[in-house]
């Protein structure tokens, strides 16, 4: 059984990154915690085979942008295209949001997104574990139902329990 089957739900974001030339990539991660409150830090867990690992090795910077409900299909989408082959923003219909600090893009439909400088990449087995810095944050929504991910094609949402 794999890991990612034993423990879920997890928040569901989509990481972009840009190549030295500029050119914004996006995919979609399960694997992803807050790290400290202040300053804020967030880690992603990327395999190096990923095209998003390579940008990330040459430009230190990421947006982390955190999914709601609505943003399901454009999370399956970014999850199972390569943006080697593909501009995954036109294909699942997302817009570049130009960050405040850093190069790379946020996503506008996104409801929080987090501009990040990577202050760590740490190999553990087959991923890394991508550090980054918060230095500017964008709440366009407070309140909102997250997409969840269990594993596969398994998605859920959250509930208050009482």
């Amino acid at each position: 059984m794999r890991i990612s089957q034993q423990i879920w739900p997890r928040s569901v974001v989509l990481v972009c990154s840009v190549d030295e030339d500029g050119k914004a990539n996006v995919m979609t991660a399960s694997f992803v915690m807050p790290v400290s409150f202040n300053p804020k830090y967030i880690a992603v867990s990327i395999s190096p085979k990923r095209h998003t690992f390579s940008n990330l090795q040459k430009v230190r910077e990421m947006t982390i942008n955190v999914c709601d409900v609505n943003m399901k299909k454009a999370a399956d989408i970014c999850g199972t295209y390569s943006g080697k082959n593909v501009d995954k923003f036109e294909l699942a219909n997302l817009t570049e949001e130009k960050s405040r600090k850093i190069r790379v893009p946020c996503i506008k439909e996104a409801p929080i997104s987090f501009e990040c400088v990577v202050e760590g990449m740490h190999e553990y087995g087959d991923h890394f574990i991508v550090v980054g810095r918060v230095v500017e944050e964008h709440v366009r929504k407070a309140e909102f139902e997250p997409l969840l991910h269990g594993s596969g094609d398994d998605y859920f949402t959250a509930r208050k329990i009482d």
